[in-house]
């Protein structure tokens, strides 16, 4: 044991010793581990994630073949900045399955995009993408009820560690944008931009918008305004098959360019983000249909370079046009005030880390106990057994005071080393006294997971 002293020499040592040694050691307690598989904004391009996007409709499928394949649990969350896998004690089967579906959906080997995050890494990857930490705008809103729906799509298939992990990472997000300022102010062009829209049009919900091209800055806006409450979404693209594909995703519907104009008479935002060379709105296009508005007021954001929209539409009586510099200058001041609150933010991921892992480790002891207490329970229960054979004499309630005995001094043997290893998981060294039961006792190692209900 010369070589295995230092997990219970860290009992006496300092705690924040103790949180680093074990994070970085916990998957060495149970035959379990957690892992990430993933792509998103930083390793891969738009048209690689779209690749990978997978409809709600095809998820379980995936999800239960991963599953089948060795893994306790699996959770996907797939949006349009990040694709990743989350799998618990997977298999090496589990795996290949996994990287196996998303080639074949990405049709090429996704090692040339993805990451690998493990135990520690990979729950606080998914702690900061929650938090708006890891998003492509820092401090967004939407990825937490992206997590809360990922897990809530997956939930079936998670399993106990994944489905305790996810509710941590809410918990975690929760408190971030409620204890610090991160998500304050638009930080972003298309939050910007959904900004400036209600500061013209006021309550965005139940409002119509219609949205000018499909690239990764119209899904971005897409994104903000549905989760504004607009009711009724339009996607206007040369290319129709690529707007409805993106105009399915938000519940709305898909037009070409020249069924759009007519539209504008009837919504009450129109964003432009085409790819266009030259403005494609001009006064030309849809003075006819502004002079059937009435009164109401159009605002129109212009989020292209170079621009969509001609200056002289600006003109037009109860239209509010705003450019890519009036938006981009809203963003940059709201960017920097958030950076402040990113020291504050990383505060509260590294102590909730630390509490998730407090839990684990509790649970990494639970089926020792559990598999010690049905052992000895067994020899027991045999023993009485035998006895009882023997002084077949005794009445009824006799029998049944035995039986109640031995049962209460199994329980007393039992609570002082349950309680000293369940102390020694709060601390980290639990590892050498498992072992050490499992030997003595000869358990079987725990599983904490296989054929386990979500608590």
């Amino acid at each position: 044991m010369a070589g295995r002293t230092r997990p219970l020499a860290l009992l006496s040592g300092a705690p924040e010793a103790c949180s680093r040694y074990v994070r970085s050691h916990i998957g060495k307690l149970v035959n379990m581990s957690i892992t990430l598989v993933g792509v998103n904004h930083r390793t891969a391009p738009v048209e690689v994630r779209e690749r990978l996007t997978w409809p709600q409709r095809e998820q379980s499928a995936v999800l239960k073949r991963i599953c089948d394949g060795g893994a306790s649990g699996v959770v996907l969350l797939s949006t349009c900045n990040r694709v990743e896998f989350y799998l618990a004690d997977a298999s090496a089967r589990a795996l290949e399955i996994m990287r196996g579906v998303a080639e074949a959906r990405l049709g090429e080997p996704l090692d040339a995009h993805a990451y690998t995050h493990r135990d520690d890494a990979a729950v606080s990857h998914l702690f900061r993408v929650t938090s708006g930490l890891d998003s492509m705008v820092l401090g967004e809103c939407e990825i937490q009820s992206q997590v809360r729906a990922a897990w809530e799509m997956s939930r079936h298939h998670a399993g106990v560690t994944l489905t305790r992990l996810f509710q941590f990472a809410l918990q975690v997000g929760g408190r971030v944008r409620s204890e610090t300022a991160l998500s304050t102010g638009a930080a972003s062009v298309p939050s910007a931009s959904v900004g400036m829209a209600r500061r013209i049009l006021g309550d965005l919900a139940g409002r119509t918008a219609l949205v000018m091209g499909a690239g990764e800055m119209a899904q971005l806006a897409l994104g903000c305004l549905a989760g504004e409450g607009v009711r009724t979404l339009v996607v206007a693209h040369r290319n129709l098959e690529r707007a409805r594909a993106l105009a399915g995703r938000f519940g709305g519907r898909a037009v070409g360019y020249d069924d759009a104009w007519p539209l504008v008479a009837g919504v009450d935002l129109l964003l432009c983000s085409s790819a266009a060379p030259e403005p494609v709105v001009t006064a030309e296009r849809i003075e006819a249909s502004i002079s059937r508005r009435g009164d109401r007021p159009l605002c129109i954001l212009d989020i292209a370079v170079p621009r969509d929209v001609a200056p002289e539409v600006g003109r037009l009586a109860n239209v509010h046009l705003y450019d890519i510099d009036d938006l981009e200058a809203v963003a940059a001041q709201n960017v920097d005030a958030r950076q402040l609150e990113v020291p504050a933010a990383e505060r509260i991921v590294q102590h909730e880390l630390d509490v998730f892992w407090e839990w684990y480790r509790g649970r990494a002891v639970v089926e020792t106990i559990k598999s010690l207490r049905r052992r000895l329970d067994a020899v027991r229960a045999a023993e009485v057994r035998d006895a009882l054979r023997r002084l077949d004499h005794l009445a009824p309630e006799d029998a049944q005071q035995v039986e109640h005995l031995t049962r209460a001094l199994l329980n007393k043997f039992l609570h002082e080393p349950t309680r000293r290893l369940r102390t020694a998981a709060g601390n980290g060294s639990a590892r050498e006294l498992v072992e050490a039961l499992e030997y003595l006792f000869h358990l079987d190692p725990p599983g904490l997971e296989k054929g386990k209900e979500n608590e």
